[in-house]
């Protein structure tokens, strides 16, 4: 594909978008952000052909164990309907798992699969409109921006002017007016970029470190149909009552950069060779659905779609019918504390301590709860099965409407 020296784009939800101009004129003040070498054996780069997310995750983490030490890799791919959560995570408090259930009611055809990778990071929403890429190479070479920058070059040769790397590492799209002028070599800035008008995020990326290598990947959102659910999907009704142990997605606002697949690939492509293999002699592999059964591969698919990983990984949370401080939750979404309380504790996915209070119109109180006690939550479809009714028909009301309340922050997903 011949990139055109100027290309206009217009961004979902906004009123317009400059175009970007090409020049072969560089001036001597301008700076370079990275270096490029000669054309090595030890640089290569693949695409693969599934859109099956647990393949993808786990080619991804069978190039990073099994390539040579010096090596740099360039890997790109896309995923059927999922939401990809940061491996020290929380499933419960990062998304709306009874939306993800009934992925339908959105709008989408096809189930939604909720994996956790390897890689630390927030949670992200992949379909066939968002494309993911991943550069594997010596810890020693890594920073948080260089391969961040590298998308944005290719985004600015497709004519996306508006594009930047944000002190968070994300890619962005300035949405201000032009006011200034910047230097077209730095990524960090654009013409367009305003502290009064706020960005839309295009692609955000997470990192992994082992053993002298780095893995650092990240998506970017080209023309997903989906972009009006991401944040139904990624908003947790138990955001409010939820104490949590590690990392907690920040929201953002977000937009599509209107590109197709072909040519956003072909443009990371050559900024990966510019970078490090020069202009020719790097041959594109394609990795598919046959590399399912290799060893390496398949182990780790297993480990990805089993639900131990996906749920027991789970960092130690409580969740308390009192919302927490600052938190003010719709009315609906509130337990009546003159009528039921809860708190409970999970560590690694199983309950390990829990307190539910009943009270009745009569003044009766109830604490029960030790039937919970080591229930993995995930396996949980109806909270009425280990909390049964009390005794006492009086506190019957009550104890529905904590077991519902229960059902709705932490949902099944059977």
């Amino acid at each position: 594909m011949k990139l055109p020296p100027t290309v206009l784009r217009r961004p979902s939800g906004t009123s317009g978008w400059k175009s970007g101009t090409k020049s072969n004129a560089v001036s001597p003040h301008r700076r370079r952000f990275y270096t490029t070498r000669p054309c090595q054996s030890d640089v290569k780069s693949y695409i693969s052909s599934s859109h099956t997310p647990h393949l993808n995750l786990s080619l991804e983490h069978h190039l990073l164990s099994t390539a040579t030490p010096d090596s740099t890799i360039l890997f790109l791919y896309r995923n059927r309907p999922s939401i990809i959560i940061g491996r020290n995570q929380n499933p419960w408090l990062e998304t709306d798992l009874s939306l993800l259930r009934n992925a339908s009611s959105l709008g989408i055809s096809e189930p939604i699969d909720l994996v956790r990778r390897r890689s630390g990071g927030g949670t992200v929403f992949h379909d066939l409109g968002n494309v993911n890429w991943t550069v594997i190479c010596p810890s020693a070479e890594f920073t948080r921006d260089k391969h961040a920058e590298m998308v944005v070059r290719a985004l600015r040769l497709l004519g996306v002017a508006r594009a930047r790397v944000n002190e968070r590492h994300d890619i962005v799209l300035d949405q201000g007016t032009e006011a200034s002028s910047a230097d077209p070599e730095d990524t960090h800035v654009t013409p367009f970029t305003s502290k009064d008008v706020t960005p839309l995020k295009v692609s955000g990326s997470a990192y992994k470190l082992t053993r002298g290598r780095a893995l650092h990947h990240g998506t970017c959102l080209l023309s997903t149909p989906n972009l009006g659910v991401i944040p139904k999907l990624l908003r947790s009704p138990a955001k409010r009552f939820m104490s949590a142990r590690g990392v907690e997605s920040v929201s953002s606002p977000v937009g599509n950069l209107q590109l197709e697949v072909e040519d956003f690939m072909e443009a990371v492509q050559r900024e990966f060779r510019r970078m490090y293999g020069g202009q020719h002699g790097m041959e594109v592999e394609d990795l598919g659905e046959a590399w399912a059964d290799r060893k390496g591969v398949s182990e780790g698919i297993r480990e990805l779609e089993s639900p131990e990983w996906t749920f027991l990984q789970t960092p130690q949370f409580t969740l308390s019918s009192t919302p927490l401080l600052g938190k003010k939750p719709d009315a609906s979404a509130m337990l009546n504390p003159s009528h039921a309380s809860v708190d409970l504790t999970v560590r690694y996915g199983a309950i390990t301590a829990v307190d539910v209070l009943l009270r009745s119109t009569r003044g009766l109180t109830l604490s029960m709860g030790d039937s919970l006690i080591g229930q993995r939550v995930h396996e949980i479809t109806e909270w009425q099965q280990p909390l049964p009714a009390p005794a006492d028909v009086s506190l019957t009301a009550s104890w529905k409407q904590a077991t519902a309340w229960l059902s709705r922050m932490l949902p099944s997903i059977a």
